[in-house]
């Protein structure tokens, strides 16, 4: 009796937990019948371009979960506070062209006259609970409280470290308008958003943003899923189009076709932001290795590459700093601009090849 009662209680905590609005909600009515009718879903989900396994080689989550257990680094985290500076985002100008990054994947963008806020995660932690997955010391210098208003919110996926319900409700007063991959305006109207400041699209579709400017959405190799069922939203990268200049905003993705297709067919572009970190052989197919990042940044005929992905929180099984080693490592040997701001530091798009002291060697 007494173990049956203890079994219903933690059943019932369980079913009370994930019943919070931070673990969003599933399409539904039009907005799954529309998911539907997109050439990327088939078979009851949406679909990579190409084969896309969640594991590769003999890899299993049996393995993987047995690897962070006995072989992650232990300089997986670093061992003191990672250096920053703050920039005042609501005093710039906001003529002025400039990107600054708060770590991970989360930047502000100003660009074309408008500002721009790509995949916010403002909580200090990457996952549903805060004392799992926390940022590393000195990375959660900006809060939503920081952040001005926003013309544009651009979320690449639903995963915990790209979309923060915590920041996200707490930014909706001021953000403008949301654009994403089919399906996700179901968390944000389960949020609180407006369903008419949300605007949904597919791959190769566009905003106009004004004559001048646009945002494209183009295909990302990953996946999609904030609970059980997976890849009931869109994950996506975008192209933003301005006057000025073009930028690839890159969302989580494994290498593929894919890069070399986007910049044949948007290129070439002025700065590219990919994903660098977070990777291993084990899940190779939605993670880039850093060697696989320059490699993209060529493939979509960038000028300059800034690698994000890294830096905040600990997601796999490598040193912290391990990524950006190997990268610029790569992109020397390869003859790639390469790019590495402190969080908080600003990047000017009309300059971006500046150079950027190589802060990460300072932390012992």
């Amino acid at each position: 009796m007494i173990t049956t009662i203890v079994l219903f209680a933690l059943a019932a905590i369980g079913v009370t937990v994930i019943r919070h609005p931070k673990f969003g909600k599933l399409p539904s009515g039009e907005r799954k019948r529309r998911n539907s009718s997109s050439p990327n879903y088939r078979n009851g989900s949406f679909q990579n371009l190409s084969h896309t396994p969640m594991m590769t080689g003999c890899a299993n989550y049996f393995t993987a979960a047995k690897a962070f257990l006995l072989k992650r680094s232990k300089r997986s985290t670093p061992a003191s506070v990672i250096p920053s500076v703050k920039t005042d985002l609501r005093s710039i100008d906001l003529q002025d062209e400039i990107l600054v990054w708060f770590g991970h994947s989360s930047y502000f963008l100003q660009a074309g006259g408008k500002r721009f806020l790509v995949d916010p995660v403002l909580s200090g932690h990457a996952s549903p609970f805060s004392f799992i997955t926390p940022g590393h010391p000195g990375t959660d210098r900006y809060r939503p409280e920081d952040i001005p208003d926003i013309d544009y919110l651009l979320l690449t996926h639903d995963h915990w470290d790209h979309l923060d319900y915590a920041a996200l409700t707490e930014l909706r007063p001021r953000i403008g308008t949301v654009i994403t991959g089919l399906g996700n305006g179901e968390h944000l109207e389960h949020w609180g958003f407006n369903k008419e400041k949300i605007i949904e699209k597919d791959w190769h579709e566009s905003v106009t943003l004004d004559p001048a400017a646009t945002v494209t959405l183009v295909p990302a190799r990953h996946f999609s899923g904030r609970l059980f069922k997976r890849n009931q939203v869109l994950w996506t990268s975008f192209v933003l189009k301005t006057k000025e200049r073009k930028i690839f905003i890159g969302g989580d993705s494994g290498y593929g076709d894919h890069f070399k297709l986007i910049g044949e067919q948007y290129g070439p572009f002025d700065l590219v932001v990919l994903e660098c970190g977070q990777y291993n052989e084990y899940w190779n197919a939605i993670h880039m290795m850093p060697e696989q990042t320059v490699r993209a940044a060529a493939d979509l005929r960038a000028s300059v590459l800034f690698p994000v992905h890294w830096g905040k929180f600990t997601l796999s099984l490598h040193a912290w700093d391990e990524p950006i080693i190997r990268a610029v490592a790569e992109a020397k040997r390869k003859g790639v601009v390469l790019i590495h701001p402190l969080i908080g530091e600003k990047v000017l798009l009309s300059a971006p090849d500046v150079r950027f002291s190589a802060w990460w060697e300072s932390i012992k």
